[in-house]
């Protein structure tokens, strides 16, 4: 079962998605077998472009078709639940992107339906699966420097403002919170856990949704700085301050990159990782082997992950007056 060829289709024909084609093409044993998009036209491009073997011009197609063994959502936030619950009444093996939904009671009702259906279901938080994260994560549960003291993490680009443009639209669920912010948030759940109380403040554009959100998390004895903007470009890094000494993800840290490892004394090593792939490819070779495992959770981006993770992004968004529809 492990050479199983999985077949795949995709939901969304974005940005991500030609982004995720692109790594599924180098994943062995794995094939892009289908593309949906509301646009049959674009639907068609995408196709020849990633070299599908069927364009559909419907989602409803694309779920139905016998031939697929894994759907990768690639919609807007706002459209999530709605496609990932498509997926799943047709016992379609799902991966939908990030955020895995808008709320914590519509990822409840996504991981209701996963188990009801003894169907797979993930978030793609590709950060987790990329090397140079395991390795970091390794050594600071190892506690390489001691424990961590203070975690600054940030995610910052300033794009053209477009309110016609998803990430400047509201109602789908743009802005930098969910966007972006979403890997700061997680590089501290990730290292430090759920913290003990959450301070947080945002600038807004004229759209409604976040322009910026600074948030600080504090713990017992640690504290964490997260930042996301789409008001200026950042460093992206996220920097583990240690009792001796300091783990560095360089930017853009939520992507392949490399980390850096200064101790108290001033010593520096710099750890570089090799990758062949935009870095999607790890996650799908996880997600191709729990389908041959025959999982339903994966465990390491489990259901509790991510219903830690949309919960804390929920309290950050009462905390700044921040509701979707």
């Amino acid at each position: 079962m492990t050479s199983k060829i999985i077949h795949w289709g995709i939901i969304g024909a974005g940005k991500i998605a030609s982004k995720f084609a692109t790594d599924l093409n180098t994943v062995s044993n794995s094939k892009l077998y289908a593309i949906a998009s509301r646009d049959i036209e674009k639907a068609k491009i995408f196709g020849e472009e990633y070299k599908a073997t069927i364009a559909y011009g419907s989602y409803e197609d694309l779920v139905t078709d016998p031939q697929i063994d894994a759907i990768y959502i690639a919609t807007p936030h706002s459209f999530h639940k709605a496609h990932t619950l498509l997926c799943l009444n047709h016992n379609k093996p799902v991966l939908c992107e990030k955020p895995f939904a808008m709320n914590l009671e519509e990822v409840e009702e996504m991981i209701q339906l996963s188990k009801e259906k003894s169907t797979l279901l993930m978030e793609a938080m590709w950060t987790i699966f990329l090397p140079h994260y395991q390795y970091t994560l390794d050594l600071l549960q190892k506690k390489h420097f001691g424990k961590i003291l203070n975690l600054e993490a940030d995610f910052g680009f300033h794009p053209t403002y477009n309110e016609t443009s998803r990430v400047f639209d509201k109602s789908v669920g743009g802005g930098s919170l969910l966007d972006i912010g979403i890997y700061p948030v997680f590089a501290a759940l990730s290292s430090l856990g759920k913290p003990d109380s959450i301070e947080a403040k945002a600038q807004f554009f004229d759209s409604g949704a976040d322009s910026e959100c600074l948030i600080k998390f504090k713990y017992n004895k640690a504290t964490a700085h997260l930042k996301s903007t789409l008001l200026e470009q950042t460093n992206t890094e996220a920097i583990f301050h240690c009792e001796n000494g300091t783990i560095k993800i360089n930017g853009r840290f939520h992507e392949p990159s490399s980390v850096t490892l200064i101790d108290n004394d001033g010593h520096s090593e710099l750890k570089e990782f090799e990758n062949n792939s935009i870095g999607y490819s790890y996650e799908i070779e996880h997600f191709n082997q729990l389908i041959r495992a025959g999982k339903i959770e994966s465990h390491i981006m489990t259901f509790e992950k991510s219903k830690q993770l949309i919960s804390t992004l929920d309290s950050i968004r009462h905390i700044i007056g921040l509701h979707y529809a």
